[in-house]
């Protein structure tokens, strides 16, 4: 087949390079920077059978009025796997908390698998890390056919939707916010791709009403910190310190509800740790620094990071590092949200990261601060100042 794939910058490439494995005659074009193997203006003037193109594509693109078959980057995932397929797959997406969600239950699972998460590909159970990933359908390509050869199973972390070649799929949050030249809501496209997993789980919150869905408060409860779970004649519970941040216990609690559902108990999950950049309390000589710097920094997440410190150290200066190192995130954290962590958490210093917020931040936040261009200096400069204090990492950034 003669197959055109835009979009080389998120996952076009590897797709291609799979068709091009199977014998498929495949083009490419980047319609941000012009680096594909054709430009736009080529492709237009041919005729393909296929075109895949990642669903935040603008619809109104000329290459998506052209006469062809349509297929997102999603779908090319079982297009490219073909009928091989691992032991069993769980896909998980959702605005946040998939990272945790995904690391969580990967812990638990008995077995060899493959984890796709924002961290990269790990193999368990050894928890080795393979390779730096992002998390766009092509390289859930990668991962499936690593789990494929092993035997073992997958856990894909996916951005925007999943494929559908999941047993499992976990939408971890239903919050909105507009994609493709603002003409789709980035909900509704999650929830019409889950519809396509074998069984489908909705995180603690969600309301989604399908005979198809799951919801994990269904199976699951918690108070402080213990987890309680029932399902299908089996009971249990366990204790983690973890489950008392609002970020973590959601996460917990929808791993926990997805190993019920896969068969499995998760009560091993009271030995689940804080993930590095999320949440995670690391001392700095008399201070104490929390890291909650990561592709899914928010508003909330923020607040929670700024309130998990104080109860470390009650009485001690708090020092936000705040803001989106936009050259390698999509979401950007606006001065809106940020004035209002400010606002809500009232810092004693703030360390504003970000080469794209304006000279003149500190007048629109109401609010000294420091403004510097990348999280590394604004942690650098943090712990110059901080005597016996709170360092707050919360800056939204991959890493």
């Amino acid at each position: 087949m003669y197959i055109l794939v835009v979009d080389t910058i998120h996952g076009g490439t590897e797709i291609s390079r799979h068709l091009l494995l199977q014998g498929h005659r495949v083009d490419t074009v980047d319609v941000y920077r012009g680096d594909g193997s054709i430009s736009v203006d080529e492709a237009l003037k041919r005729t393909y059978d296929i075109i895949a193109a990642p669903v935040h594509l603008d619809p109104g693109h000329p290459l998506m009025q052209m006469t062809a078959q349509y297929r997102t980057h999603h779908q090319m995932t079982p297009f490219c796997l073909g009928k091989t397929c691992p032991r069993f797959t769980v896909e998980i997406t959702g605005a946040r908390g998939k990272t945790t969600t995904a690391h969580a239950l990967a812990s638990i699972l008995p077995g060899s698998g493959i984890l796709l998460s924002s961290v990269g590909i790990t193999e368990f159970p050894s928890q080795t890390v393979l390779g730096k990933k992002s998390i766009t359908p092509a390289s859930t390509i990668v991962a499936a056919k690593m789990a494929i050869a092993s035997g073992g199973w997958l856990i894909a972390e996916e951005s925007l939707g999943v494929s559908g070649i999941g047993t499992l799929g976990i939408l971890t949050s239903d919050e909105d916010y507009l994609c493709a030249g603002g003409k789709k809501h980035a909900a509704e496209i999650k929830k019409g791709m889950l519809l396509s997993c074998k069984t489908i789980l909705a995180a603690p919150g969600i309301s989604w009403e399908d005979e198809r869905i799951l919801h994990a408060e269904d199976i699951v409860s918690c108070e402080d910190a213990v987890c309680t779970w029932s399902y299908k004649g089996r009971e249990g519970s366990f204790t983690n310190s973890l489950l008392c941040l609002t970020a973590y216990r959601n996460a917990i609690q929808t791993a926990a509800a997805a190993a019920c559902i896969l068969g499995y108990s998760p009560d091993l999950l009271r030995t689940f740790t804080a993930l590095p950049g999320r949440l995670h309390a690391t001392p700095v000589g008399s201070s104490v620094l929390i890291d909650d710097a990561n592709s899914g920094t928010s508003q909330k997440t923020a607040i929670e990071a700024v309130r998990y410190g104080r109860t470390i150290l009650p009485e001690s200066p708090v020092h936000l590092v705040i803001g989106a190192e936009a050259e390698n995130i999509c979401e950007g954290f606006s001065l809106t949200d940020i004035k209002h962590v400010i606002e809500t958490t009232e810092p004693d210093s703030v360390i504003l990261v970000g080469s794209a917020y304006p000279d003149d931040t500190e007048s629109q936040l109401s609010y000294p601060c420091v403004h510097l261009s990348t999280l590394a200096e604004g942690e650098e400069y943090a712990k110059t100042i901080s005597h016996a204090g709170v360092i707050v990492l919360a800056v939204k950034t991959w890493r």
